[in-house]
């Protein structure tokens, strides 16, 4: 069976001069529709890379990446990022900067009125709406990353791709977008693809944990199976055997990949 989303034998080099460096080596990995897949691993194992590589920013050096069968050469719609800055467009308002998007990918097939009602849905979505015509100075780190989480939905992506997109907030806002995050996956159904740093994230948020062995020529080390139910419940899960289980395999597998490194 065809996965959803299809990482097929995929190496990444970079050459700079005579110098040619290998991040990634021989990465496979099917993702199927509907699936919340993290990777993790430590820093320099290549996660971003492969995130680019995904959204067509980076070509690979050999293999492919296959969307829904066709082959991933460059940027779309299709897949939208969300980085860890929220890259919005400072001159513009929270509304205007999901309308932009809005606009590049429907101004042909939706009338004014429905892209309007479209960017209130999105905003609304994550909780943003009754901020619209606020500039990105006046909002807080985490209202930013939720306008750029709208913009990105709004575009209605096939793959939504999170670089760990929580990263530079404090532990609070971080909870809270989390559980956004959660609800509006279980809302939506939509193929997610995230990098992160943080165990517990990546055990709450997963179907499907990808372990990266460090760089260079990082390769998959283990793919890890979250068989919690949904929803799920961030206190609930704090004493569950599964939850705990699968937090203890992926921190074994970081630590020692950490080993290795001290060794080297």
């Amino acid at each position: 069976m065809t996965s959803y989303l299809k990482i097929d034998h995929v190496d990444k080099s970079f050459k700079r001069g005579s110098i040619e460096t290998e991040v990634l080596k021989d990465i496979t990995l099917g993702v199927e529709k509907g699936q919340y897949v993290s990777i993790i691993g430590h820093s320099g194992c290549g996660k971003s890379t492969l995130l680019n590589l995904v959204a067509g920013l980076l070509p690979v050096s050999a293999g492919c990446v296959l969307l829904e069968n066709k082959e991933v050469n460059d940027p779309g719609p299709d897949r939208a990022v969300v980085f860890q800055n929220h890259s919005l467009l400072p001159w513009l308002t929270v509304y205007n900067n999901v309308a932009i998007a809005v606009n590049k990918v429907f101004g042909s097939t939706k009338s004014r009125a429905e892209r309007h009602a479209w960017v209130m849905h999105n905003l609304e979505l994550v909780q943003m709406g009754h901020a619209k015509d606020k500039r990105p100075s006046e909002i807080s780190g985490g209202m930013k990353q939720r306008v750029g989480l709208a913009r990105a939905l709004a575009m209605e992506p096939k793959v939504l791709l999170l670089d760990e997109p929580f990263g530079a907030l404090d532990a609070l806002t971080r909870a809270h977008l989390q559980d956004s995050v959660m609800a509006i996956h279980s809302k939506l159904g939509n193929t997610v693809m995230m990098i992160t740093h943080d165990v517990d994230e990546a055990v709450l948020l997963s179907d499907r944990i990808v372990m990266m062995t460090n760089g260079p020529a990082a390769a998959i080390g283990e793919v890890l199976d979250v068989p919690l139910v949904r929803p799920r419940k961030r206190l609930a899960l704090a004493a569950d055997p599964t939850y705990l289980k699968c937090r203890q395999r992926v921190l074994e597998f970081l630590y020692e990949r950490h080993s290795f490194v001290e060794a080297a």
